[in-house]
């Protein structure tokens, strides 16, 4: 059975947020979705993995839709890496919807472990694919926006974005 968490290729992509690198498997999955591309250039020089900018025409059209506000969920296969409990975690994190915002407290509670804020936190942060797993909506108990891996400001405009994107809610 072939390791479907090797890369086949890499690209990149550009969005409003800055330019991604996104990485597929040979099924056509994707790994990996990454902010910091000098960080990922060097990961494909090191392993020889090919660019192939074309082979993303997927995950850049879902991601063009998601930037003009015509998509608030993404169906692209995916396969991150990861321990079962890390998979759980990023399962749950595409649960919540867009615009909207949780706790890790509270996402933890939704994996049924209420004491595993600190272990959902750290699962969040290893997520490899940013964005589309939706790890920017995880936020602080006290409302506060708190780490992400491409950094607070990202983590702000994303937030900001879906918010402006969300029409109000009719009845609370």
């Amino acid at each position: 059975m072939p390791d479907t968490t090797i890369a086949a290729c890499y690209g990149l992509i550009d969005t409003r947020f800055g330019c991604v690198a996104a990485w597929l498997n040979q099924q056509g999955a994707l790994l990996r979705l990454e902010f910091n591309i000098e960080r990922e250039l060097e990961r494909a020089h090191l392993k020889g993995t090919p660019r192939d900018d074309a082979a993303l025409g997927e995950v850049a059209r879902q991601l063009q839709q998601y930037q003009d506000g015509s998509r608030r969920e993404f169906t692209l296969p995916l396969a991150p890496g990861g321990s079962a409990f890390q998979q759980r975690v990023w399962a749950e994190l595409c649960r919540i919807p867009y615009g909207s915002t949780i706790s890790y407290g509270e996402l933890a509670r939704r994996l049924g472990d209420e004491g595993a804020a600190r272990a959902v936190g750290r699962a969040n942060a290893t997520n490899p694919i940013a964005l589309i797993v939706p790890c920017h909506r995880v936020i602080g108990s006290d409302g506060k926006l708190t780490g992400y891996a491409g950094g607070l400001p990202l983590k702000a405009a994303l937030l900001q974005f879906e918010m402006s994107h969300t029409p109000p809610a009719l009845f609370l």
